[in-house]
């Protein structure tokens, strides 16, 4: 099976804070696992760099767009090789490559009859001498009352334009816009009301409870038409004569790199990307938080049915929000911690497995040091590290790191194989914590067995048993390699050295021939004197803004 996984696309306008990395490790856990079965898989991401995040943060450090968004995305590239994304392509919107494909697309979606010219009143700045984008213009939504950009309500989620605001102001000087006329191109998104309510009819079992819940309510109150252009002088210029002073708005743009980085990576597999996106036996998974669902479940659908692609069963993964420390991640009160920074003092394999073990599946959760160093000293450490150390370097020490084989355990074989069923499937539904909670079970109940077989014993009073005992240990272990693989791959892949095994695959193995390779330890202990250091440098950082 053909399956594409779409991560998110960030703003390179600034550092990525750890509520960010929550909603998208599970793309990684989907592409490695369905690497481990064998699907030829394609696994995006990349930079936004033509949002107005970017134009604001160049004009506050005094530097082109392009030197801000270049620096982050190179940052951004460098912490998620830290954090064992194994992307096929790391994009930025801001490469020939993409400005290419997305005039080609909006070249293509203005034949099929999807795009068309309108006149439109548009906010302008006098205090700043701009046209506003509508993230630069903010206001009360009128549906729920709470804070919002004229692009979409922070609250509710609803998407919006800025003439819907209540009491807009500009973002930059708080001045009321005022009302000018401008030549602007439309995206017929109305076109696709039944589109994407078959959408949801056919694919919506996949997808959860927020993605359904949000798009259906934007399917009743009717899908607008949207500009896709903006006076702005950074960004993808308009493949059209007349429009030498507008971009393409950064909301289809950045949609776009999907298909743009898919391409990419077809091409240079020499395969046609659109097998990816337009084959019924192909799949695709999307994954966002809770704020970009309707950019995903409705918008992006709308754009692949305009272009005459998207017959793939299409999964949406969207997550909730997770807090920190019981209160709202918050860039601008730096109430935050920052991928750098927990990447630059903590595993990665620690962190992948903390954001995974509580996440934000169905509901926020919430990041704290003291969960995050137990699970990773009880868990990780005292579970899992513990029950691999203590089998191999028994085996290292007493057999000379070699078992010949000695015979499998029936129901230890029983319960490997109904294991890859259950977590694989769960992988598949989004269930990524249930998945993970259903391997770690085992390796408790692995733990148990180690613990009841008493090798130690056994290798004076019955030393057949004993050789017995650790060969099914370390079949188990090998197994684990696998079945752990896309969500902590470091130390996985660090079993599969200590047992020379050559590559993970989502499938049932048996080493008749144990050959233990020099070890070293999967995880050592966090004291936890770095709980109240790791507060108190936040609460410090925080007051210091």
């Amino acid at each position: 099976m053909k399956v594409l996984i779409g991560n998110a696309w960030p703003y390179s306008s600034g550092s990525l804070h750890l509520g960010r990395l929550a909603a998208w490790i599970p793309g990684d856990i989907l592409a490695r696992y369905h690497r481990e079965k064998g699907d030829e898989v394609i696994f995006i991401s990349g930079s936004d760099c033509h949002g107005t995040p970017i134009l604001m943060k160049a004009k506050e450090e005094k530097k082109s767009p392009r030197e801000v968004s270049d620096y982050y995305h190179n940052e951004f590239k460098r912490y998620f090789e830290k954090a064992d994304m194994s992307f096929d392509i790391y994009a930025k919107t801001d490469s020939p490559y993409h400005h290419k494909i997305v005039r080609e697309l909006v070249t293509e979606l203005y034949k099929n009859g999807y795009i068309y010219e309108k006149i439109l009143e548009q906010n302008y700045c006098e205090e700043c001498g701009e046209y506003l984008s509508d993230k630069m213009i903010e206001g009360t939504c009128p549906y729920c009352g709470g804070a919002a950009r004229g692009d979409q309500c922070e609250e509710c989620s609803a998407l919006l334009d800025p003439e819907d605001l209540i009491d807009k102001k500009c973002k930059v000087c708080h001045s009321e816009p005022v009302i000018k006329q401008t030549k602007h191109l439309f995206f017929k998104l109305s076109s696709f009301d039944n589109d994407i309510k078959a959408l949801v009819e056919r694919d919506g079992r996949y997808w959860r409870n927020d993605s359904i819940k949000i798009t259906k309510r934007y399917i009743k109150e009717g899908l607008r038409d949207r500009a896709i252009t903006r006076t702005l002088d950074w960004g993808v210029d308009v493949p059209f004569p007349g429009f030498e002073d507008k971009k393409i708005y950064v909301w289809i743009d950045a949609i776009m790199g999907y298909i743009s980085a898919s391409r990419k990576v077809a091409e240079e597999r020499n395969e046609d990307y659109k097998e990816y996106w337009n084959d019924e036996n192909s799949r695709i998974y999307f994954v966002h938080g809770k704020d970009n669902i309707p950019f995903h479940t409705v918008i992006l659908p709308a754009i692949l049915y305009g272009l005459n692609i998207g017959k793939s069963e299409i999964r949406m993964v969207s997550s909730q929000y997770i807090n920190l420390e019981g209160k709202k991640f918050s860039a601008a009160k730096n109430w935050a911690v920052w991928v750098p920074y927990i990447f630059d003092h903590y595993d990665s394999d620690s962190i992948r497995y903390y954001l995974t073990i509580h996440g934000a599946e169905k509901r926020d959760s919430d990041f704290t040091w003291r969960k995050f160093i137990n699970s990773h000293n009880g868990d990780l450490l005292g579970c899992y590290g513990n029950f691999i150390n203590r089998s191999l370097s028994f085996i290292h020490k007493n057999f000379d790191g070699k078992l010949d084989n000695c015979g499998l355990n029936e129901e230890i074989q029983r319960k490997l194989k109904n294991l890859y069923i259950i977590a694989g499937n769960k992988i598949e539904n989004g269930e990524f914590k249930a998945a993970l909670e259903k391997i770690f079970d085992f390796i408790k109940e692995s733990n148990k067995y180690f613990d009841n077989e008493k090798p130690w014993v056994t290798l004076k009073e019955d030393k057949e048993r004993c050789r017995n005992t650790l060969y099914n240990c370390v079949q188990i272990i090998a197994n684990l390699s696998n079945l752990l693989e896309p969500f902590v791959p470091e130390s996985a892949a660090k079993i599969r050295q200590f047992l020379n095994i050559e590559k993970p695959i989502w499938s049932f193995v048996e080493l008749k021939d144990v050959s233990v390779n020099e070890l070293s330890f999967l995880f050592t202990r966090i004291d936890k004197s770095k709980i109240d250091e790791e507060i108190q440098l936040m609460i410090d950082a925080r007051n210091a803004e």
